[in-house]
């Protein structure tokens, strides 16, 4: 089972929409494991990805940012 994480931020409203359109390519079932990370929480985080969210990691691998990127994900489903 792959292991979703989404890098976000409190107020983010691109993270908001990103996460409806997650659970709408994922479905419901799915979408309900995701693993959702404030990038705020973490210092290493923060500056790593800075204001670059959302994105979405499968398995720890980088899968896509700012948008949900259907053709990049499906391998991971």
């Amino acid at each position: 089972m792959t292991q979703w994480t989404v890098l976000t931020r409190h107020d983010c409203t691109l993270c908001e929409q990103f996460m409806e359109d997650l659970t709408r390519v994922l479905g419901a079932d799915e979408a309900a494991r995701v693993r959702v990370v404030d990038v705020d929480s973490d210092p290493e985080l923060r500056r790593k990805y800075g204001i670059r969210i959302p994105v979405l990691l499968a398995d720890g691998d980088f899968v896509c940012q700012y948008r949900v990127d259907q053709d990049r994900l499906m391998p991971y489903v």
